[in-house]
């Protein structure tokens, strides 16, 4: 079993009261305050270890964080010691990491409407890679290079055919994707750079399949097709490209009924799809990237959440409410996503009974969690929601106009704040009264 298999933090411990990280999840919530997020840095490290034990075998891998799932300085500054590079999608994510102390060298700039102010930010300050998206942005990204004097290393992202969502694994001849080019698209956009943008140096082929998936065999396929293309490419136009990126989407286990594959299982049929068709299409072994996102971050984070209101549906529904909701979890009512919580507090002797937990938000899709078992709440009880690492907080909102949510790391009973409790002031921070309303 490998960490993205789990449930819960690695460091999950039940003595009457819930810790992680050897920290007593009710006096973090006491000391941070509700809704709280927090960082389980045993898991995260692990689950660096389970990726780079895993591809070994391969020695041209690069890890590659999809800074996405959670971008926080204290986060990016985890991955980079562990010798993790960076996918970024905004100015935002290539901000936090560079104000961290990371060289932007071990940093990807992905993205389907890359502005010219991210792109001038990311090439003067030495982006590694680019993976270019679009016609245009071929144009912009020669502009920008050439406004200081400098080739851009860039990957061509190509849709590949192949979708892997969870359980669901379709295989078309054509993807209908707003990312990437069309593979009857990449002739034409080889001869522009070619001919028309000798600043840019194309150096391999991006793709991205799908996400929470389960199904390892569609990055066999994912691959083919990517070594299939580099061979054609270099046998029509001499060039030889020597770099893959296939991007993340590896499952977690949100609840018990989930069974994602292992890290291990899907790096030996990503290495045995390598082996396969390096021989086939006779290429020589490309460096690998990896863009795992979820499966890094997810398993080492939960929300703690104090339980207030209660409504009982007479022969019906029992609501249990608590203190966030939507603004801080929006995937249940985004996507119908599922997590397991308990009661972190000491619920001994208490009869169990079947709940639902609502939301505090003006909303009555904010439901987090649907009938589900718990020791009997109360209110003043703290709830802990599992597996909340990845778009929970990247995805927060400020809805109801309620402040977004600290979040602290723990490690070896301490806890660290790693992101401050938004305060009322700073709702406001932005805000403007024009003159004439004063």
């Amino acid at each position: 079993m490998t960490t993205n298999q789990q449930l819960k933090p690695i460091t999950v411990e039940r003595n009457k009261n819930l810790y992680i990280g050897g920290c007593k999840m009710e006096d973090l919530a006491e000391k941070y305050g509700t809704p709280l997020y927090v960082i389980d840095e045993k898991t995260l490290r692990s689950v660096c270890h389970d990726y780079k034990n895993a591809f070994k075998k391969y020695p041209h891998t690069k890890m590659m964080y999809a800074s996405k799932a959670l971008c926080t300085s204290a986060v990016s500054k985890i991955l980079d010691s562990e010798g993790f590079g960076f996918d970024t999608v905004s100015i935002g994510e290539i901000y936090t990491i560079l104000k961290s102390g990371i060289s932007l060298e071990k940093v990807l700039f992905n993205g389907n409407n890359k502005t010219e102010e991210e792109l001038d930010f990311a090439i003067k300050n030495g982006i590694g890679r680019i993976s270019v998206d679009n016609f245009a942005e071929v144009d912009l990204i020669s502009k920008v290079g050439g406004k200081y004097n400098t080739n851009v290393d860039v990957l061509l992202r190509i849709t590949p055919g192949i979708e892997c969502h969870t359980h669901e694994y379709i295989q078309t001849g054509q993807l209908d994707s707003k990312f990437g080019f069309d593979l009857s698209q990449t002739d034409e956009v080889i001869k522009k750079i070619t001919t028309e943008h000798q600043n840019i140096r194309i150096r391999g082929l991006h793709a991205h399949i799908g996400s929470q998936i389960f199904e390892p065999q569609c990055f066999h396929d994912e691959i083919d097709v990517l070594i299939q293309e580099i061979s054609r490419i270099e046998e029509k136009f001499g060039i030889k490209l020597d770099e893959i990126n296939i991007g993340g989407g590896l499952g977690v286990k949100y609840t018990e009924k989930d069974m994602p594959p292992s890290i291990n299982e899907v790096a030996d049929v990503i290495i045995a799809s390598l082996e396969k068709h390096i021989e086939k299409y006779n290429t020589e072994p490309p460096m690998l990237y990896i863009e795992p996102g979820r499966s890094i971050i997810s398993t080492s984070g939960v929300t703690l959440y104090t339980i207030g209101s209660m409504k009982q549906v007479p022969n019906m529904t029992k609501y249990v409410t608590v203190d966030g909701g939507m603004a801080d979890n929006p995937r249940p009512s985004m996507y119908q996503a599922e997590y397991e919580a308990e009661i972190a507090n000491d619920i001994s002797n208490r009869i169990e009974e079947k709940v639902t937990i609502a939301g505090r938000f003006c909303e009555s899709g904010d439901i987090l969690i649907k009938n589900i078992v718990l020791p009997k709440p109360e209110t003043g009880d703290i709830l802990c929601v599992y597996n909340t690492g990845a778009y929970n907080y990247s995805m927060a909102s400020n809805y109801n106009r309620v402040e977004k949510s600290a979040m602290v790391l723990v490690n070896n009973s301490q806890s660290d704040i790693i992101v401050n409790r938004e305060t009322l002031d700073d709702l406001i921070s932005h805000d403007v009264i024009p003159d004439r309303l004063k």
